[in-house]
């Protein structure tokens, strides 16, 4: 079996992240920092409590919801601002059953040093591929970008966001690496830190395949 990273390095000048030094082995005798952390910071997951979709917190997300097979779908070739239709899945649309997840490689997350990260131009997933997520069982979520939708339409991200997590389908956001993953399928694994009453947490995403 063959690990597959596809987590964003936590660092600093990071939105959301900042690092300070608590102690040192010269001072102190070790080393140790604290860590200023965003919830939705570089690779997070979601929860329904994030937009009010319900009370559910990241802590009582369970961990088998949070590991199982997924569906890569490439769209790389989607142009910039694109909403991701039910259309794009191709024929992952039919083989997909319930309980599995999906996987959107937008190849968005070349851009995270980039101002345009956070920008309207990544490709968000329309209401309408949202709805059949719930529709058909999707169990969980995972795209390029800092979010599902245009982070700067709130209205819009809204209406997302509510659909899938009112919808019980869990959200991964700012996923990288998704193009060394080979073929249309995986095991795919996002563990968020276990927050009390957390809306959302960093989390440590990969893939899984077979080492042929």
């Amino acid at each position: 079996m063959k690990i597959i990273d596809l987590t964003l390095t936590l660092q600093p000048g990071m939105r959301g992240v900042e690092f300070e030094t608590k102690y040192t082995v010269a001072r102190d005798g070790w080393n140790a920092r604290t860590l200023h952390l965003y919830s939705h910071c570089g690779t997070h997951m979601d929860a329904p409590l994030h937009f009010e979709a319900s009370e559910q917190t990241i802590d009582q997300i369970p961990l088998d919801r949070c590991i199982g097979k997924a569906w890569v779908v490439d769209l790389s070739d989607l142009p910039p601002k694109t909403p991701i239709e039910v259309s794009h899945l191709g024929d992952i649309a039919e083989q997909l059953q319930t309980g599995e997840a999906l996987l959107l490689r937008t190849l968005w997350s070349r851009h995270v040093d980039d101002a345009q990260y956070y920008r309207d131009h990544f490709q968000p997933i329309s209401p309408e591929l949202a709805r059949w997520m719930v529709k058909h069982g999707v169990r969980m979520v995972g795209v390029e970008p800092p979010s599902v939708a245009d982070v700067n339409d709130l209205a819009a991200v809204t209406l997302v966001h509510q659909i899938l997590l009112g919808g019980d389908v869990i959200i991964v956001e700012g996923l990288t690496n998704l193009d060394a993953i080979p073929g249309s399928s995986c095991t795919f694994a996002a563990l968020p830190l276990k927050i009390q009453g957390g809306d959302g947490a960093p989390c440590r995403a990969f893939a899984m395949v077979d080492d042929e």
